[in-house]
Formats: structure tokens, sequence, C-alpha cells
């Protein structure tokens, strides 16, 4: 068999954990002895059609396997497209409805690969839980909604924190850049002040950190100081940006779910060597960090309240 070579799509340079797919894939690529290919959508959806067609419809650039973490939908038409073409067809962190159609007579291995959201989503709702006690109120940055990935966080978040907890939600693209700006407009608001913010809580690490520099960036020191004195938490807890952030002290927790391209490239390598599918859908297992009883330890010392 010659040297497998695959191509991973993923949904911005512009993000650590997106940086962290990468890595896994390259890693478990050089274990494999395959060539990988990585390739970034800047999250667009479109552009991300447009790169996978590109390497689908022209034979000198097919690869054997596509991976790919959607921007938006899990383009159903270009993943049939690639299999027809006799491409390996694998989603990652997304739910996708066409796979077990796909699977029935494919020549290929199809399947996906995806944290457990939903738990992600709890265990953020728990960890609320734990350092505010029964109230307060979370301010709370979303990815993009039209991805399940964002759905389902908020569903497991909402369905876990205390019942007298409000939850005022901004919107996020995932990049620190998104979530420096929605504090920033946020701010802006004459009704911000009218909301007393005891947590502020994002859907990853990086747009926590974005939030951080915008209050980082207030002019007047009294009010900076009392915003960087609430609890900031996040989520994807890579080792060198989430789980370091939070050592640091610039976040207060964060939740570890491991990259998932390094596992679907070892199934798919498996797929091929045994001439099988493998599972339709694998999860990974997510862990709070720090665990949460250490985050009700610390709750008398760092709960705070903006005036």
């Amino acid at each position: 068999m010659n040297k497998l070579s695959v191509l991973v799509s993923l949904i911005t340079e512009d993000n650590d954990y997106q940086l962290e797919q990468a890595a896994s894939a390259q890693a478990a690529a050089l274990k494999l002895g395959a060539s990988v290919q990585i390739i970034y959508a800047n999250n667009d959806a479109v552009r991300q059609t447009q790169q996978i067609l590109s390497f689908i419809q022209q034979p000198a650039k097919r690869p054997d396997a596509i991976l790919v973490e959607p921007v938006g939908t899990g383009m159903p038409q270009v993943a049939k497209a690639a299999v027809d073409a006799g491409i390996a067809w694998a989603v990652i962190n997304a739910g996708v409805e066409y796979i077990p159609q796909l699977r029935q007579h494919a020549m290929v291995p199809i399947f996906s690969v995806a944290a457990d959201n939903e738990e992600i989503g709890k265990i953020q709702g728990q960890q609320i839980a734990a350092i505010l006690g029964n109230q307060g109120c979370v301010l709370y940055i979303e990815g993009p909604g039209m991805r399940d990935v964002s759905k389902l966080r908020t569903k497991g978040m909402m369905g876990t924190k205390p019942p007298l907890v409000n939850v005022k939600t901004l919107k996020g693209d995932w990049t620190q850049r998104s979530g420096y700006h929605a504090i920033e407009s946020w701010l802006s608001l004459s009704t911000s002040r009218d909301l007393h913010v005891s947590l502020v809580a994002c859907q990853n690490d990086d747009m926590a950190m974005g939030a951080r520099r915008a209050f980082e960036e207030l002019a007047d020191a009294r009010t900076r100081d009392a915003w960087l004195r609430l609890p900031i938490t996040g989520c994807d807890g890579v080792p060198r940006a989430g789980q370091a952030w939070v050592s640091q002290g610039l976040l207060t927790a964060t939740i570890v779910s491991p990259p998932l391209m390094g596992d679907a490239m070892h199934l798919l390598a498996t797929a091929l060597k045994t001439g099988s599918q493998p599972p339709e859908r694998t999860l990974t297992v997510p862990i709070s960090f720090p665990a949460l009883k250490e985050l009700q330890k610390a709750r008398n010392h760092s709960l705070q309240v903006m005036p």
C-alpha cells in the first residue's frame, strides 16, 4: 500500500485548540508513516467547502482521506462527492445525520469523532455552581450558533447551573478577538451597568482570554480591577493555553477536552488496514480543570460581584 495521504480541514488558525488539533494530526501521521496536509477555512463555511472540493475534483491532489471539522454544516454533498471519489471521510466535533446512509454501501471508512460537548456544558454548569453557590449572574460568551458544539455546550450548561443563577449571553466565534469585541461592545451599552455580574464563562479558552483583555484595557482603574477580580472560565484546556492560563491565575477554570484529530487518524489507519468500518461515532470524555472540589474550596476566597 502506498503512503497514506490525509487532508485535514480545520476552522481557523486563530485558536489554540485548532492548532492543537493540527499538532495531534501531525504527530499521528508521523507515528503512522502517513502524510498530512492541513488547511484552514478562516471561519468561512463557503471557503471550507470550496477548499475541500478543489482536492476532490482534481485527481492529482486527491488524498486517501479527508478529516474535517466543519465551520457550519456537516457538508453532506461534499461528503458524498468525496466518498464517490473513493476518499475516506471523517467529521470531527460536529453532529451529522448522513453518515449511516453513506456507510451502507461505501468502500471507504466513514465515521465521526467528537468531544462530548453536552457533557462539557454540564461540567461548566457544575463549575458555575462550585464557584458561585446557588445564585449569581453569569456573563456567557457562546460560540457560533450554527454549530452543534455551541448548542450542546449551552444546553449542558443551562441544565446543570443552579436555577437562581441568571445568564446573559454574548456571541463570539472561538477566537480571542471575538471574545474581546463581545465584551467591549457589551460594556459600551448603558444597560451593562444594570447587570450585577459575578462570573464570566466562555465556551472556549480563547474567548475567555479575549474577554479578560477587554477588561484589562478599561481606562478606569477601579472598574478595571473589579472586573479582573471576577472568576473567568473557559473550555478546551489545551496544556500550553487553557491549562497554563489557569495555573497562571489568568483564568479560574477550564475543561480539558483532548484534541481529536490524532484519534481520528488512528481510527482511519486501522480501518484501512483491516478493511473494516470504524465505529460510526466516537466520543471523548472531558474533565474539569481544576477539579470541582478544588473550585468549591476556593469559593469564599475568590467570589465577588460587580456593583
